[in-house]
């Protein structure tokens, strides 16, 4: 989403880039699993408010695993490299 770094009209999170130049490479795949399985829900309360539905009831393990190889498949290869050792 644009602006991704600043809250939405509603005061939600957005949904940041899942390339270089947004932050999900930033975390470690543990970390990103998790957000896919449990969605904004997983944010601490002073985190903010997400609308990223939770996953686990809709996407199996496997399901998961793709969706998260799928975003990492359009990351440079420092990126990858860095992102590895989170």
């Amino acid at each position: 989403e644009t602006d991704w770094n600043l809250p939405s009209s509603d005061g939600l999170i957005k949904a940041p880039p899942h390339d270089e130049t947004g932050h999900t490479w930033h975390h470690n795949n543990a970390y990103l699993i998790e957000s896919i399985v449990k969605g904004g829900a997983r944010l601490p309360s002073d985190a903010g408010v997400s609308a990223m539905p939770a996953y686990e009831n809709i996407l199996n393990e496997e399901e998961i695993g793709a969706v998260l190889s799928y975003i990492q498949s359009s990351w440079p290869a420092d990126i990858l490299a860095q992102q590895s050792q989170r």
